[in-house]
């Protein structure tokens, strides 16, 4: 095995959105430590604690057009009706919502619940509201995806929370994504809302641990067969 399959194998990837933040957390670290040596081990834990906030672990996903899988590491805080965003044209009609509630320990990467094309991307600037709080679907800083997906448009939107002040999305309209597949990052504190079409039935419960990529969250059509798996 050669150093770099080595250093792969051992450590946790860094997404790239971090560098930044793990670099400015190192300098005051270093420029703290020439006055004093407490502040430099307490800026030490801070750098740690910000480079394990931007890991990008790979992930083993479930490759089935039936399954909708998590967007986010974290609870589900919310398994129910609610209105989708206005801004997506989708209607006034409630959907099926599923929300995933990240915390500053959670890992912020986040991956297409399903298999589809992206027909729409909308931000929209807000409140920065704690993103546990149902009302932040609608008043936070918030940016939507509609997926077009075999089973029907799925909506997935980023919303920042209380401490997140930067919503990163990699894709663009028109991008076809597989089930899985990184789309963006949340910095520092987060939620992810998952609106479902007709024919989707939900698969976790409020309180439930979910992990972005492989908890199956909702599923089409019925009971599913055991399914073949992606790593990404």
């Amino acid at each position: 095995m050669s150093l770099t399959e080595t250093i792969k194998n051992t450590f946790v990837p860094i997404n790239r959105e971090g560098y930044p933040f793990i670099a400015g957390f190192a300098a005051v670290t270093i420029v703290l430590g020439i006055f004093s040596t407490s502040l430099f081990w307490i800026g030490l834990i801070l750098t740690g604690w910000c480079a394990y906030f931007f890991r990008d672990p790979e992930r083993v996903t479930p490759v089935d057009d039936r399954l909708v899988v998590s967007p986010a590491d974290g609870v589900v805080s919310m398994v129910g009706p609610a209105v989708p965003p206005q801004e997506l044209g989708l209607g006034s009609a409630e959907m099926t919502r599923v929300s995933v509630f990240m915390n500053v320990f959670s890992c912020h990467v986040n991956r297409s619940p399903v298999r589809g094309r992206i027909s729409r991307i909308e931000y929209r600037p807000g409140k920065f509201l704690n993103a546990d709080l149902d009302k932040a679907s609608s008043e936070n800083e918030r940016n939507s995806l509609l997926i077009e997906s075999p089973n029907g448009t799925v909506a997935t939107v980023q919303v920042a929370g209380l401490v997140a002040r930067r919503i990163v999305c990699w894709s663009d309209a028109g991008n076809d994504l597989a089930i899985g597949e990184r789309f963006g990052i949340i910095r520092f504190g987060s939620r992810l809302d998952v609106y479902l079409p007709e024919g989707a039935a939900p698969r976790v419960a409020v309180g439930q641990t979910a992990v972005a990529g492989e908890t199956v969250i909702a599923e089409f059509g019925g009971s599913a067969a055991s399914p073949l798996v992606r790593v990404s």
